[in-house]
């Protein structure tokens, strides 16, 4: 196994040596091609803020000084929105020369639900340095919507990394100039500092059409774990095509959109997408980010379009159809994965266009 991102036989691997460690055990569900979720334990702590532990203090340690206050998530509890929490995980590492990096669920971030990794004397969130020997914990903070969620309930997903997995620039380049990375129906963007950028699509399939959702502000709660249980149009605004093909984006308001082109991932990459770059506006436009070997590809890219998460900052910010409004960070697996992101593995957004979370039930207008 070389340098790079760790694929899934090697998280199989890490399991098998007690690197990685649950009660209950890890299910084989919980490990995709390039990163595994995490899962929910038996108590979430409601706490004043976020915080980092810093080097001299374990997180609960942090969640006692706070005066923190248990719910028992046995049968199911109600996380609020505008609150903090954080939840200790049922998987515990035990790292040697790899690295640990998380992100929310794609179904997580499209509910507007902020979470992150924590470890003791962390001093950075969704991160696991080399040697680390300890239990995991979970931020949680919905913003939109309240949540019901439970012991078991996966929010976010673990990756592992040896060494450096950058690509060099002309392989890079050249992937990129032979579409295994995105399809566009237009000019492509150039790359930029090895990014790949994308582009918001405001138009849809012409006049009228759904371009994007804007979530209601004031909502019933959804069950995390629930599957097409929802009418959307209780919970989401549909945002439809005019002929200006611009959006102003409401500092308060939270946004699915997608992109104009269509993404792709080779099986031997992996990707990210940045979620806050000083060269696209002041708004961020994913939560998730992470790709796994295989999205949206079959030789070549394809089929399968970036939804986006979109908040704007501080003001309202104009976007316009076309406009760069993110990047993708493609990374080198450490080996071929032996299984890929698609419908072989029942992967709940490949081949998709603009979609909201598997909670919801289709829009039909």
């Amino acid at each position: 196994m070389g340098t790079g991102v760790l694929p899934y036989q090697a998280i199989i691997a890490m399991i098998r040596a007690r690197e990685i460690t649950a009660a209950p055990e890890i299910e084989t569900a919980q490990i995709q091609p390039a990163s595994m979720d995490l899962r929910l334990g038996h108590h979430a702590y409601r706490v004043r803020a976020s915080f980092l532990p810093g080097p001299d203090a374990t997180v609960m340690d942090k969640v006692k000084e706070m005066g923190g206050y248990p719910l028992d998530l046995a049968e199911g509890a109600v996380l609020e929105r505008g609150c903090v929490y954080v939840v200790p995980l049922l998987e515990r590492v035990r790292l040697g020369g790899v690295m640990g990096f998380a992100n929310p669920k794609s179904s997580t971030g499209r509910l507007d639900v902020l979470t992150r990794l924590i470890t003791d004397r962390g001093t950075a969130f969704d991160q696991i340095e080399r040697g680390y020997e300890g239990p995991l914990y979970i931020e949680v903070a919905p913003q939109t919507f309240s949540i019901v969620a439970r012991q078991g309930s996966r929010l976010n997903q673990l990756r592992f990394q040896r060494g450096n997995p950058v690509i060099a620039t002309s392989e890079l380049h050249r992937l990129f100039e032979e579409g295994q990375l995105v399809r566009s129906e237009g000019a492509r963007h150039p790359i930029r500092d090895n990014l790949v950028p994308v582009t918001i699509d405001l138009k849809g399939a012409g006049p009228g059409s759904i371009i994007g959702y804007r979530a209601k502000k004031h909502t019933d709660k959804i069950d995390i774990d629930a599957v097409a249980a929802y009418d959307p149009r209780d919970y989401w605004e549909p945002i439809t095509y005019h002929r200006e093909a611009a959006l102003i984006l409401d500092p308060d308001e939270f946004y699915i959109l997608a992109t104009a082109e269509e993404v792709g991932v080779p099986g031997d990459l992996a990707a990210e997408m940045v979620p806050y770059y000083t060269r696209s506006g002041e708004y961020r436009v994913h939560y998730a980010g992470f790709f796994d070997p295989g999205f949206g590809w079959s030789g070549r890219a394809g089929g399968s379009r970036a939804v986006l998460e979109v908040r704007s900052h501080e003001v309202p910010f104009m976007l316009e159809h076309g406009q760069t409004v993110a990047w993708l960070r493609y990374e080198r697996m450490a080996g071929q994965p032996d299984r890929i992101y698609g419908v072989g593995i029942r992967s709940n957004y490949q081949n998709q266009g603009l979609a909201l979370a598997k909670h919801f039930r289709p829009f039909d207008g």
